[in-house]
């Protein structure tokens, strides 16, 4: 057996053991053995269905739904759609700005200002072939939105990773709003995984925290170190394609794609580093290693990480009476492996994860609507709504 080998088989023995005492109590249903906690695939299997609401879509990265109903969704390719009542409309939303769409880069993410109402700000993550060097790298830009003209406005972009690179990989990116008047975004390590996550000189696998205008947070934790990125919230990450607080405690959770195993998800606490790519569970694609540490004094430790990789998409915590079982519970997609994760988590520590479905596809987005509904958009399978049987 392979050094390689033999690392990759020494991670998994802890986990093993787990949760072969778990099956032989009854407890759980394994289908991937290796995770660190075990995923539970009967409990809430069997009492959800997906209604189609439009299946007009190719890569739908992010979701919102407006006051009035209507859901905005971004395709990566560089559209942002509208769907009303049910049907999209063949106009979609003007006055984007340019927008690299490569490899993993296009039109990501999607927030609505949690005062939307109010000033009609939506904010957006994008490739953005700007600035210095070929390629590009990872914004944030807010503009106001106006449905009866289709039209975005006042656009003002507020952060961009310095030094934009020719790889396609590694964008991130997701937005989250605290109740404190913050907006914390991610940009994946843009496939520079030795240059880019452990260097705070250097945007790219990080997680950044703004004031909602774009200004750097007084109290932000690198602030004040000469020549660090004063916008970064947190450290040591590949591609975080997750983010959401749980609104019940204030906190932020994450998750991130690791490389051959080793994805993650995370309690993200302000200074942190989190350890990629220097502790990983994970494997180059190739089999072969590049750190056989899965911990180190200085860095954290993920909440809950999975072997094999599941491909993470999305994160919502679901606070909805229309789903009495999930709520309270941290919901994202599968992209590898096409089905929809609940995590059940106490005290900052993940318990427990529930698999709701099989073979839906690639699960790109979820999103909690103003309805009350969980949607679901799925890579070339549009977008679904989350419905109770009714037992």
């Amino acid at each position: 057996m392979t050094k390689s080998m033999n690392l990759f088989m020494s991670k998994l023995v802890n986990s093993v053991l787990v949760i072969m005492a778990l099956s032989l109590t009854g407890y759980v249903s394994v289908s991937h053995a290796f995770d660190s906690h075990p995923l539970n695939t009967t409990a809430f299997f069997g009492k959800y269905k997906l209604a189609d609401v439009n299946d007009g879509f190719d890569i739908p990265w992010g979701m919102v739904q407006l006051p009035n109903q209507d859901i905005l969704v971004s395709e990566r390719r560089g559209e942002l759609r509208v769907i009303h009542q049910g049907k999209l409309l063949d106009k979609s939303i003007q006055g984007l700005p340019k927008i690299d769409n490569n490899g993993q880069g296009g039109l990501l993410d999607l927030a609505l200002d949690p005062d939307f109402i109010n000033n009609s700000w939506l904010y957006f993550t994008y490739a953005d072939d700007s600035g210095d060097g070929r390629g590009s790298n990872t914004a944030l830009m807010r503009a106001k939105l106006n449905l009866a003209t289709m039209s975005l406005s006042n656009q003002t972009r507020l952060y961009k990773g310095k030094v934009n690179s020719t790889k396609g990989q590694h964008y991130g990116s997701r937005i989250a709003f605290d109740e404190k008047g913050y907006v914390y975004f991610s940009i994946g390590d843009r496939g520079r995984r030795d240059e880019n996550p452990q260097d705070l000189k250097k945007d790219g696998g990080k997680i950044y925290r703004l004031h909602k205008d774009g200004s750097i947070p007084s109290d932000n934790p690198f602030l004040d170190e000469n020549g660090k990125t004063t916008a970064v919230f947190s450290y040591g990450h590949r591609n975080p394609q997750g983010l959401a607080f749980d609104t019940s405690t204030g906190v932020l959770w994450s998750h991130e794609h690791g490389p051959k195993g080793g994805d993650e998800i995370n309690v993200i606490s302000a200074g942190k580093n989190y350890g990629w790519p220097v502790v990983s569970y994970g494997v180059n694609y190739s089999g072969t290693t590049f750190t056989e540490l899965t911990e180190k004094k200085g860095m954290a430790n993920p909440a809950l990480y999975w072997l094999p990789s599941i491909a993470p998409s999305a994160m919502i915590y679901i606070t909805s009476d229309k789903y009495p079982q999930l709520k309270g519970k941290l919901l994202l997609g599968s992209m590898k492996f096409g089905y929809i994760v609940a995590v059940s988590v106490t005290d900052n520590k993940v318990e427990q994860q529930f698999k709701l479905f099989n073979n839906l596809g690639r699960v790109r987005s979820l999103m909690q609507g103003v309805d009350g509904f969980i949607y679901v958009g799925l890579d070339g399978g549009g977008i679904k709504k989350l419905l109770p049987i009714d037992t």
